[in-house]
């Protein structure tokens, strides 16, 4: 009996069936995205810390070398990283340190805080973009240092005129770097903290990798080469002495601090309290003058919103100011909120108040601050944000420099955050002021960073224009700081105090005062063409790559 034999059965049958591809779906893509994300979580935990410690080389804090580390740091994490890593390691890294750089603003509100912070932080991630685009290009830690100039550069002027805090150089205003702010002003002091530190990671990685013989005297070079930006800026003549052609080479100039009621956003009391303040601090300076224990200054100086009623429609405030600066007998630059040009603003002006002719000069603050001092698209803002409404009034941009003639002194008057936009410094030197003068109100942010954060950046300011620089606040920090931006006398916050000395008069220019935004626009410009040029070159070398592949496929059996 023959034995059933099972068919013949065609090879391919013989074959395993496939199994079917699980499809790329949701599931697929999220697992994916999940790994990346773990897998870059440490990353960005260190792009976190390096912010913070760039937080901690601002004041009150002061840790200047951690700039330096914290450039380092970020240089280390984009290095040769796609443009996305990069972007999000910047913004990982720029979000913490604004957040904590700009906590003060809570006093106004945290929605303030949060976007103000977070906005920031963008230019800081697409500054880290451009650094892994760059850090393919030779010499690229030259790149790196441009395009932190460059992303300083965008920030102070975009959007409504900028907001310049948190500049490296307002770290360093008391450290190896600063002297180099009398050769190109802050962006040259930017640019040696952040090439010392790109240069310090070009030693890491080359020591790390030891691609060739030479590593060492390569690692050693760069690490040689950051010392010297870091040590450079102690050949650089700091001026000290009065410089002037005509008239005296120095001014014997009184800072009366009146204090206010109490800080933060109602820190004004009821009407003319902080006047009344700084008036009795004056007649305290008067009495001592009178009794020979203080010398009798040439000029008095004021802080804004010294007065803190329209004098020129309340005639109790004028009548006030000038028996206080008849009695002084020398002229008085007084801070004051000043109805008009129209009934819809107002102007923060500084007042010089002559014992003679009465009210004269003035200077109009050019940079009020937005949502601070007024409203953008006021109509719709006030809609989503009510707190905005306690800006019931929008500041008057002012048209000119604060060149102003007070008694002796030709002085260059700008009022608090002008401190930090180097334009309006650069013209009330070039202009003509002999002296600066720096009419500020903090109490709004009294128990915060923020006036230490200010202060720094008149001390920069001294070393950038050779000029001495002289801080009126109404709560604090008042200063008195030499043209080598040496602190000869300064206040404690929420006090009532009068400081005096003899400064400087000077017309010599620095280099910094020549150039002026001349070297910021040549860095930032070479950050940004060396952007370019690597995209380019990054495009090229793409399309090279795929069309030596498709060559390889149509020579293949």
């Amino acid at each position: 009996m023959a034995l059933p034999t099972d068919p013949v059965r065609p090879v391919a049958a013989l074959r395993p069936e496939p199994v079917a591809a699980e499809p790329r779906g949701f599931r697929h893509r999220a697992r994916n995205r999940w790994a990346r994300v773990r897998a870059g979580l440490p990353r960005t935990g260190l792009a976190v810390l390096c912010g913070l410690l760039l937080a901690l080389s601002f004041p009150p804090y002061g840790l200047w070398p951690l700039s330096v580390v914290a450039v380092t740091g970020l240089s280390l994490l984009t290095h040769r990283r796609t443009a996305r890593q990069a972007a999000w390691t910047g913004f990982a890294f720029g979000a913490p340190f604004m957040l904590w750089l700009l906590f003060w603003l809570n006093v106004i509100g945290q929605d303030a805080w949060l976007l103000l912070a977070l906005f920031e932080a963008l230019f800081i991630a697409l500054m880290a973009a451009g650094q892994a685009l760059t850090s393919r290009l030779p010499g690229w830690p030259l790149w790196t240092a441009c395009l932190w100039v460059a992303q300083e550069w965008a920030r102070d002027r975009v959007p409504f005129g900028g907001f310049p805090w948190g500049r490296l150089a307002f770290a360093n205003t008391s450290s190896p770097y600063t002297p180099l702010a009398a050769l190109g002003g802050a962006p040259l002091v930017t640019f040696a903290v952040a090439l010392s530190g790109a240069l310090l990671a070009a030693a890491l990685l080359t020591a790390r990798r030891r691609e060739s013989g030479r590593w060492g005297v390569r690692a050693a070079s760069c690490a040689a080469v950051a010392l010297v930006c870091a040590l450079i800026g102690y050949t650089v003549p700091l001026p000290t002495a009065g410089d002037t052609k005509d008239g005296p080479a120095s001014a014997e100039i009184a800072v009366i601090q009146g204090n206010v009621p109490h800080a933060g956003m109602d820190f004004l009391g009821r009407p003319m309290q902080v006047l009344e303040y700084h008036v009795a601090e004056t007649e305290k300076l008067a009495a001592e003058v009178k009794a020979g224990r203080a010398a009798k200054p040439d000029l008095v100086i004021w802080p804004e919103n010294s007065s803190d009623v329209d004098p020129f429609l309340d005639p109790t405030a004028m009548n006030l100011i000038q028996q206080t600066v008849d009695l002084m007998g020398v002229p008085i630059l007084v801070g004051a909120l000043i109805n008009g040009p129209d009934a819809n603003h107002v102007q923060n002006e500084g007042i010089v108040w002559s014992p003679t002719t009465g009210p004269g000069a003035h200077y109009t603050k050019q940079h009020p601050v937005p949502f601070g001092e007024y409203v953008p698209y006021r109509s719709f803002l006030t809609k989503y944000f009510t707190e905005l409404k306690r800006v019931p009034v929008d500041f008057y941009a002012g048209k000119t420099t604060g060149i102003l003639q007070v008694g002796p002194a030709r002085i260059g008057d700008v009022i608090c955050f002008e401190v930090a936009y180097d334009g309006i410094v650069h013209d009330a030197v070039a202009k003509g002021g002999r002296v600066l003068v720096v009419q500020t109100n903090n109490a709004t942010y009294e128990h915060t960073d923020q006036p230490d954060q200010q202060f720094a950046m008149s001390r920069l300011r001294a070393v950038e224009t050779g000029r001495a620089v002289t801080i009126a606040s109404t709560s604090g920090i008042s200063a008195i700081i030499a043209p080598d931006g040496r602190v000869e006398q300064r206040t404690q916050l929420a006090t009532a105090a009068e400081l005096e000395a003899r400064v400087p008069l000077r017309d010599g220019l620095t280099v910094a005062d020549r150039v002026g935004a001349a070297p910021e626009w040549v860095l930032a410009i070479a950050g940004l063409l060396a952007c370019a040029f690597a995209m380019s070159a990054g495009r090229r070398n793409r399309k090279a790559a795929r069309a030596n592949d498709d060559a390889e496929e149509g020579a293949g059996p």
